[in-house]
């Protein structure tokens, strides 16, 4: 006879939809803004449109080739779809990254990926992404220092990235070089999976699982490490192209590295799970960043709404899609379990 299912606390989903709520009603006026000039859409230039669409496409695949190579597995089709629809889940429901996270790991261990392998994948692919994110603002240096006008809100972007870059770095370099982070974090992770309503006890060494899955990545990544470099700069870079490539659709022609400061501080502020896919806040973000970069406002709210477009709106569509072809070849998702 099947067990009635426990339920959960729903303290911390109420307070997510409250903060995003209020979030995006704050935010509401920049976002009907950006969204109530579609119309213009079909007066930009297809040709840069159409590029800026395969800079997306291919900036999805570094994505999830790097995280292809972090979990050590051959299989494009399982990595594709749980990310897809990983991310589809973070882009639609308040404070989702965690459940996206969640969905996108449910679907990896369907999909027979080993549940250790497919936790520090994911932690070990957002970690690298962070990481570069934080180093873009460095790129834009040689502007700033020869004396380009630079406003101040785009120099404050830089100073933010430089110290997330630092701090980002340290933790990774504590994570990569010692056993004792590890094991607590380890430890702890099985004390919580533990007090978790219906969950299946596994084994107790998930902190010593922990390290020997690090220092299997350790080594791939290091006989890989160019692999690995150049799938992250694609996945960031083609997507800061494909910002350029919506901007000159607009019959704009900004400064890269200004724009490229812009990008930064807006996917920093992505990173604070406020609301689903950073929805109102990349609008007002990069719009506004944009203008301080000496793009039109007119052409900074309709190349925000061409680029969000091809990096939220259709990736979030393809997200469901995927779902289901993955549910027609393994299955519907079980019930999470610990790594055992």
């Amino acid at each position: 006879m099947t067990k009635p299912r426990s339920s959960r606390s729903p303290v911390g989903r109420i307070i997510a939809v409250v903060i995003s709520g209020l979030s995006l009603y704050v935010l509401l006026p920049a976002l009907v803004h950006v969204m109530s000039s579609w119309p213009r859409l079909f007066t930009l230039d297809p040709w840069w449109l159409l590029i800026a669409l395969l800079c997306e496409i291919a900036s999805f695949v570094c994505a999830m080739g790097l995280l292809r190579l972090v979990l050590r597995t051959k299989s494009w089709f399982a990595v594709v779809t749980a990310g897809l629809a990983g991310n589809a889940v973070t882009n639609t429901l308040p404070g989702g990254a965690p459940v996206g996270a969640s969905v996108q790991y449910r679907m990896l261990k369907g999909s027979g990926i080993d549940t250790v392998r497919a936790a520090s994948g994911l932690a070990v692919s957002s970690i690298i992404g962070i990481a570069a994110l934080f180093f873009l603002p460095v790129f834009a240096l040689p502007v700033i220092v020869g004396g380009v006008s630079v406003s101040s809100g785009l120099v404050h972007a830089g100073e933010l990235g430089a110290i997330g870059f630092v701090l980002i770095m340290v933790f990774g370099v504590v994570i990569l070089t010692t056993n004792r982070t590890l094991l607590v974090i380890g430890h702890a992770s099985q004390w919580l999976l533990d007090k978790m309503p219906r969950h299946r006890k596994g084994s107790t060494d998930l902190g010593a699982r922990l390290v020997n899955e690090r220092d299997q990545v350790r080594t791939d990544l290091g006989k890989n490490w160019w692999k690995a470099l150049l799938l992250v700069a694609g996945r960031i870079g083609l997507d800061y192209l494909s910002l350029l490539a919506v901007l000159r659709a607009t019959g704009t022609r900004p400064n890269p590295s200004l724009v490229l400061l812009a990008y930064a501080a807006t996917a920093v502020l992505t990173l604070l799970p406020i609301t689903p896919g950073g929805l109102g806040i990349v609008e007002a973000s990069l719009s506004g960043l944009l203008v301080l970069a000496h793009v039109p406002s007119a052409n900074a709210v309709v190349a925000t709404l061409a680029f969000r477009v091809g990096s939220y709106w259709l990736p979030t569509m393809a997200g469901g899609v995927c779902y289901v072809l993955y549910r027609r070849r393994y299955g519907p998702l079980r019930q999470s379990e610990s790594p055992a």
